[in-house]
């Protein structure tokens, strides 16, 4: 029998995986730029807005828009099914599960004001996202804290994601291996905390 349940979870986790990762790597790729200066930030950008329309629209529509619309919808239907008990199974991969679909509500709501001012305000009003913009921008605390606290949850929903693929496509089946995977995708996402808060704080020198 067609099992429709197992082939959209590994749809689920390859969305994840592979468009929602990408895209948050390439998130904090460019904007660590600032970190090299004001001036390299904004090459970095200038490079990305040189991508012809005819090319950068399809792509954002194919590969980000659509995996994007489907890890979320679905997303939402697997976390309203959770049961989140970590307070009475105070394990890590409990507490893992737990924080796995709470940074999800909270994306889901970051990245709807995110995308609706950046992209579609602001660039798509015709106003050049720049390292001057994204000062002014920060300038606002709560803006700041909203936007740090954004991609912390987005790299844990990531990086725990990647443990998670590993299981659901029975690429760590035992449990020496999960936990290798577990470590190593628990010290990547304090790496991309880490450069994360690095490059924040630099609209705050």
């Amino acid at each position: 029998m067609f099992n429709v349940t197992f082939y959209l979870r590994r749809l689920h986790s390859l969305c994840g995986l592979l468009a929602v990762g990408g895209f948050l790597l390439e998130h904090i790729f460019t904007n660590a730029k600032v970190l090299g200066g004001p001036a390299l930030f904004n090459k970095a950008v200038d490079e990305l807005a040189a991508i012809p329309p005819e090319i950068m629209l399809p792509l954002e529509i194919v590969a980000v828009a659509a995996p994007f619309l489907f890890h979320g919808v679905y997303g939402i239907y697997i976390a309203l099914q959770a049961r989140n008990n970590p307070e009475n199974y105070c394990y890590v991969k409990n507490w893992q599960f737990s924080l796995q679909r709470w940074t999800a509500w909270y994306l889901l709501l970051f990245l709807i004001w995110h995308v609706f001012y950046l992209r579609i305000l602001v660039k798509g009003g015709g106003t050049h996202i720049s390292y001057q913009l994204l000062l002014s921008y920060f300038s606002n605390p709560v803006f700041w804290v909203l936007y740090l606290l954004g991609m912390c949850a987005a790299i844990f929903h990531f990086c725990n994601g990647i443990s998670t693929f590993c299981m659901t496509w029975g690429i760590a089946k035992g449990p020496r291996i999960q936990m290798v995977i577990n470590a190593g995708c628990i010290a990547l996402c304090a790496v991309l905390c880490l450069v994360t808060l690095a490059f924040m704080a630099s609209y705050l020198l």
